[in-house]
């Protein structure tokens, strides 16, 4: 009997084992007994300008019970937003103001803590806390900006220059904004707190304004309009027929050489490739290659007028708008990006200015096609090369020869298409090519503004 008795006592303590260890288990690995507590995205400091509404995101996978935004002065508190909720939330976003009670007045840095608690049963049905913290520096002083100086005009398809003081001990970003969404970045110059930039107003916009923007990193934004007087400028329409012994020639060796995945499209669905799809492409190829703009100060920008093709003959200008039709049916469109030039037959190239090749490649309809940056966000384009002189990489002087002129691309004679960029914007090379232009428009305008810094 005693050795029953003493089985029974041994049976009911391994089944409450067993029962123990089974809840526990159960307790540890049940997702409403989950140990994870929620996160908290908000960032460790935080410059403020008490306007704009300060974010954060809480998260928790057992769902949300209830969370409370504190800000402190150092000496009071006041509860920005709290909230328990009935139904737990996996997600929650805040934006927190600042309150319209006058707390705080006069202080400039504070203390925000976020406090969220989630709907486990774990830490005995209580859940799982998280706490973040971090300090907010008020800064409601907008950006220092003033302009000093600018060009007097600028042409539709023409490049303007401005010059400008902008300060601020947080600034994040600093820019021209134009009217047709293009953003132009400005260069250090000559002292510390001055800025230099060129800005373009392309040919297919019909209407251009530009402001320099400053903005700090509490969001204080000071912004100021560059007074350029605008010159309006017609570019030529044209109608070009396309004729079958081009569309079986050029464009059916370009598809054969570029894109022969194509060969078995129709002559004008070849010829629409390569004028849009491949035209598109090789444009965005030269967009990247002009886009970057010198970050460190600069003293002067001096520059010589560009004559690329000794005896240059122009063949085609700067910004025609063509109109392709095939059986009197239009086809396809395109603008003319640079200004042709033509003299003999693998004519050397030289160019007139200093500076670093950043592209010397194939380039589909520009064919083998060189590009140079001279510095403040200005580019020069060579294109339908026949061969190449230079290298991605090489630094040019002045006068050196990069390149002869010939028939690869989408070129029918031999010849050189000039282009010019600034900041990835097609503008008129015709500009460059003026030394009175150059000065009034860039060199007269640094001169003035050193002037006036020195003051």
């Amino acid at each position: 009997m005693r050795r029953n008795g003493k089985s029974s006592t041994l049976l009911i303590v391994g089944v409450l084992c067993t029962l123990l260890v089974g809840s526990m288990a159960y307790v540890y690995t049940a997702p409403m007994f989950e140990r994870v507590p929620p996160t908290i995205s908000m960032e460790a400091d935080i410059e403020w300008n008490l306007k704009e509404p300060i974010f954060a995101t809480i998260k928790d996978n057992s769902g949300l019970r209830s969370f409370k935004a504190t800000l402190r002065d150092g000496e009071n508190s006041v509860v920005l937003d709290t909230k328990v909720f009935s139904v737990p939330q996996e997600t929650v976003d805040l934006n927190l103001s600042f309150p319209k009670t006058g707390f705080g007045a006069g202080k400039k840095v504070f203390e925000l803590s976020i406090e969220a608690q989630d709907a486990s049963r774990w830490n005995f049905f209580e859940g799982n806390r998280a706490v973040v913290k971090s300090i907010l520096k008020v800064d409601t002083k907008r950006p220092e900006l003033a302009i000093i100086n600018s060009s007097y005009k600028i042409m539709k398809g023409g490049v303007a220059s401005v010059i400008f003081k902008a300060h601020d001990e947080a600034m994040k970003s600093l820019y021209i904004e134009t009217s047709f969404g293009k953003k132009f970045y400005p260069t250090p110059f000559y002292k510390e707190g001055y800025y230099i930039a060129l800005v373009a107003w392309p040919t297919q916009v019909n209407s251009f304004s530009a402001s320099v923007v400053a903005q700090d990193r509490a969001g204080n934004v000071s912004r100021s309009n560059i007074p350029y007087f605008l010159q309006d400028r017609k570019y030529r329409l044209s109608t070009i027929a396309l004729q079958d012994t081009f569309l079986d020639g050029k464009i059916a060796d370009l598809i054969a050489e570029m894109a022969p995945e194509r060969s078995t499209l129709s002559r004008l669905e070849k010829f629409k490739f390569v004028n849009e799809t491949m035209r598109e492409g090789n444009e965005a190829a030269i967009l990247k290659a002009t886009s970057v703009v010198p970050t460190s100060l600069i003293h002067e920008f001096t520059f010589k007028p560009f004559y690329p093709l000794r005896n240059g003959k122009v063949v085609a200008s700067f910004g025609d708008h063509r109109f392709y039709e095939y059986d009197k049916q239009p086809v396809s469109e395109s603008h003319h990006l640079g200004l042709d030039l033509a003299s003999n037959a693998q004519a050397p190239m030289q160019t007139s200015n200093d500076g670093v090749v950043v592209f010397a490649r194939e380039n589909g309809i520009y064919g083998n096609n060189i590009i140079i940056n001279h510095g403040l966000g200005v580019y020069s384009l060579y294109g339908h090369c026949s061969s190449y002189m230079v290298k991605e990489g090489d630094v040019v002087k002045a006068g050196d020869s990069i390149a002869k002129t010939g028939v690869t691309g989408l070129a029918l004679g031999d010849h050189l298409h000039f282009g010019m960029y600034v900041q990835g914007v097609d503008v008129r090379p015709e500009e460059w090519m003026d030394a009175v232009w150059l000065k009034e428009s860039i060199f007269s305008v640094i001169d003035a503004a050193k002037k006036t810094i020195d003051r």
